[in-house]
């Protein structure tokens, strides 16, 4: 059991812990609902103990998208199921918990507020503190989880399905934000265009898998704001150039030039998201680089990083890639480093909001 020094109201300073800490944490943010277990010991790295996962994809599938209601009817359904096997994986009952954490935001409504009021309701059934955690923080710090975690400082790439930034990170939560996206997101871009060449949801795994079948020089699309003095990113004039060509294509067109043109589409993206990081390792002079969210897990973006940076004599970090999506690990994983790091303080009062709309940049140190 953790000596709660400094974690209920304002510490005068960042809290210290002297035992071990279990963390369960839980993710609903979208169309995946995730729960985990991280125990985190004085002195040493969280340690992951046990995650579950179940996605909506198969879903969604029929809509050709995330419908927000039926995603939270979902979470409904399979939050408490997964947490008991959660705790049975990690050998584990209700008592062992010390904090309970949740995705406060940014996401869908409805979504956020099932894991946030299943996270709220257990910590107050069990009179334990309650810790409400950005996504994109838990996407952030989610490579501290692989076999070869990164150190302070370094550059992040966050490539999610919202979400296309650059930042640097000097500790946690220490962030400043170089770059984002000024339109879509890369992960946006990947499914729009998917959906253009009449490809399944989700649309970034089909087109990847497409394009391995094509050639990525057939077609010269566009890279917006790639030779521009600036590390913001834009992707909705590519996803204009594809729908042109794929109208210039016409329809019962044949398998190669619909691969041809998902290779051109993918080389596209990822030539960005790659001169753009080595961009910003530039302007901030760090030999370190980390990539987290969705997008980090598609093969040619790690393939090119991996050699654009080798060249470099730059570190390259990914998360392991069953936790490139959403899922309970990160969120436990943040809330183990914030309150580790002081930068949290946990709470009992168990009363919750979420925060749908909510920029990593405006995330408070020392916020609930």
């Amino acid at each position: 059991m953790v000596l709660w020094q400094g974690l209920v109201g304002v510490a005068p300073e960042p809290p210290h812990y002297t035992v071990a800490m279990l963390i369960l944490g839980f993710e609903s943010s979208c169309d995946e609902t995730g729960v985990a277990l991280v125990a985190a010991n004085d002195g040493a790295p969280p340690q992951l103990l046990a995650h579950a996962l179940h996605s909506q994809v198969s879903m969604h599938e029929a809509y050709g998208g995330v419908v927000p209601e039926l995603a939270s009817r979902d979470h409904i359904r399979r939050v408490l199921p997964l947490t008991r096997q959660v705790l049975a994986e990690a050998g584990k009952g209700r008592a062992d918990i010390d904090v309970v954490a949740y995705t406060r935001g940014p996401g869908l409504a409805g979504a956020l507020l099932v894991g946030s009021a299943v996270a709220c309701a257990l910590a107050a059934a069990l009179d334990r503190p309650v810790l409400g955690i950005h996504h994109l923080e838990g996407h952030l710090l989610s490579p501290f989880l692989a076999a070869d975690p990164p150190q302070f400082p370094f550059v992040a790439l966050l490539v999610s399905g919202g979400h296309t930034q650059l930042m640097r990170v000097d500790g946690v939560g220490d962030y400043a934000l170089l770059g984002e996206t000024i339109d879509d997101a890369a992960g946006e871009a990947f499914d729009k265009s998917a959906k253009l060449l009449g490809l399944g949801y989700p649309g970034g795994p089909a087109l990847a898998r497409l394009a391995e079948f094509g050639d990525p020089t057939a077609y010269a699309l566009p890279r917006p704001l790639l030779h521009r003095d600036t590390l913001d990113f834009s992707f909705a004039g590519l996803k204009t150039a594809v729908r042109t060509q794929v109208m210039k294509l016409g329809d019962g067109v044949c398998e190669q030039p619909r691969a041809d043109l998902a290779a051109s589409t993918q080389a596209a993206i990822v030539e960005v998201l790659v001169k753009k990081s080595l961009a910003a390792l530039k302007a901030t002079g760090l030999r370190r680089l980390v990539v987290a969210g969705g997008v980090g897990a598609n093969r040619s973006l790690r393939t090119q990083l991996d050699a654009a940076c080798a060249k470099r004599g730059v570190r390259v970090h990914y998360p392991e890639l069953q936790l490139c999506t959403d899922n309970g690990a990160m969120i436990a994983l943040a809330a183990a480093m914030r309150l580790q790091a002081g930068r949290a303080v946990a709470r009992h009062d168990h009363a919750f909001d979420v925060q749908p709309r909510w920029p990593l940049a405006a995330l408070d140190g020392l916020a609930p």
